[in-house]
């Protein structure tokens, strides 16, 4: 059949899919750049997870797999304890094994993950890679995953034995193989017509264990689904949201009035029903009165690291790189002033020491989602003790812009039921939406993220280009919300 182990797992989670991407890989959705850091995140985890294992040896990739297979079979007679990229194929299955160890005749499977859990489509993962070895007669030892140990906190030093979890998974994956004869022959008879998509509907699977890169082609292009859906108001898969779908119903307005709904799925309808605003003067005037000027509107940039560099942070941590401060004064003059830390150090204490400079201990602090922005204060605060006190008494004067469009008191119909600054903002400030897409370079927070990242691969011209574009960004971040606040106080 020509399968590889994530064609395989791709199958698993939708046969379509796979059938797609083997027949009609245009109208697939192409990895976007958060994709693509995911990706290159797999790939330093997995070299990390490599030196685990002494005395290895790392099959070359190349796209002449027999070459792959030979060499790997080479090392094997070699006796090469442990080989990356172990690659070989059974009636057309192809699995290339992330780390193969072998000892006293028997072989043990290892699967590489960046995640920092053992998920259910890992073990088919390692299912078929299991099951390929054993049709050709190895005798397998045992099967594990390798994943990232989240309270993993880095001391002076990388402690690799402390940083990665290996979990047996053998019999997991050993009771997966009773099925996987008849999981290929339903692969091989939708493989098997190549003119006709398999006739499989939306559902659960579209998002799950991955939103599927064919999503848009069943969604859009095939079903017309628009933006906001049923799937919106109801939870996809809910007993309500297939009641409605099996009906032949999408479209929100064509819900009909009787159909048992909650009150805030009632309230959410009638706001797209009837395209009018929802405004409640008096909490969101009691929200205002709550603010007292200056007024600090603060936004942090933050990127991870699968692998933490720096002592003291955990993996997959939120580091702060960079900030935008939008000082608001009561007759309207607005201050500006900004951090963006240098790429390739640790710059947390210098963002940190900044911050404090900026912002006095005793005034309001407007963030967009504070959890956020309290998340990374709480933590630079446990991590420098001496801006500890400072630090906490910013948190403690925090306060949530998002509350007036959480609690539903301002409420508008392209906002689409959404309190997300996506949505909010266009709706009550729709100049900045295009603003946003006027900025050369970086246009949204996974752009922010992923180019600084990336930031020390770059020549020095263009790190400046680069940085002129997240300072642009960044800023345009808290002047958008002063602009919702000035929205906001138009209100009442």
């Amino acid at each position: 059949m020509n399968l590889s182990k994530s064609l395989y797992t791709k199958g698993i989670q939708c046969p379509k899919a796979l059938w797609l991407k083997k027949y009609k890989p245009s109208v697939l959705t192409p990895p976007d750049e958060q994709a693509q850091a995911i990706f290159e995140t797999g790939n330093i985890v997995g070299n990390f997870a490599c030196q685990l294992f002494s005395e290895g040896k790392e099959v070359p990739f190349t796209r002449e797999y027999d070459e792959m297979i030979a060499t790997t079979k080479k090392w094997l007679d070699g006796g090469v304890p442990s080989i990356y990229e172990a690659t070989f194929n059974y009636e057309g299955i192809l699995v290339m094994v992330d780390i193969l160890t072998i000892s006293n005749g028997e072989v043990s499977i290892y699967e590489v993950k960046s995640s920092t859990e053992v998920k259910d489509i890992y073990l088919h993962d390692v299912s078929i890679q299991y099951y390929v070895l054993q049709n050709l007669g190895f005798s397998i030892k045992s099967a594990s995953v390798v994943h990232i140990n989240s309270e993993y906190v880095r001391g002076e030093s990388l402690e690799l034995n402390k940083l990665f979890k290996i979990v047996d998974v053998t019999s997991a994956v050993q009771n997966l193989q009773t099925n996987i004869p008849s999981i290929l022959k339903e692969f091989e008879i939708y493989l098997n017509d190549k003119e006709n998509e398999p006739n499989i509907d939306i559902g659960k699977h579209c998002n799950k264990p991955y939103e599927c890169d064919a999503k848009n082609y069943c969604w859009k292009v095939q079903r017309d689904i628009p933006d906001y859906s049923i799937f919106n108001i109801f939870n996809l898969g809910s007993k309500k949201q297939v009641e409605l779908y099996n009906n032949g119903i999408i479209d929100i307005a064509d819900i009909p009035e009787d159909f048992d709904m909650t009150t805030i799925q009632k309230q959410a309808i009638e706001n797209y029903k009837s395209k009018a605003s929802y405004i409640d003067k008096e909490n969101i005037k009691a929200f205002l009165e709550n603010l007292t000027y200056p007024i600090y509107h603060l936004d942090f940039e933050t990127y991870q690291q699968a692998i933490p560099e720096y002592k003291g942070l955990k993996p997959f941590e939120q580091i702060p790189f960079q900030y935008s401060l939008h000082i608001e004064y009561e007759d309207g003059k607005l201050e500006h002033k900004e951090y963006l830390a240098q790429d390739s150090v640790d710059s947390r204490f210098e963002l940190a020491q900044k911050l404090c400079d900026d912002i006095p201990n005793n005034v309001t602090v407007l963030a967009y989602n504070m959890s956020f922005e309290k998340g990374v204060i709480k933590r630079l605060a446990n991590t420098f003790t001496d801006l500890e006190q400072h630090l906490l008494a910013i948190n403690e004067n925090i306060q949530d812009l998002m509350t007036p469009f959480k609690k539903k008191w301002y409420v508008t119909a392209s906002m689409n039921g959404s309190y997300s600054i996506k949505y909010v903002l266009p709706a009550l400030v729709p100049e900045f939406e295009k603003a946003y897409k006027e900025l050369d370079g970086v246009q949204n927070g996974s752009q922010a993220m992923n180019a600084f990242a990336n930031m020390s691969k770059l020549e020095e011209q263009q790190k400046l280009k680069l940085r002129s574009a997240l300072l642009e960004y960044c800023k345009l971040d808290t002047l958008a919300m002063v602009k919702v606040l000035a929205r906001l106080r138009k209100q009442v």
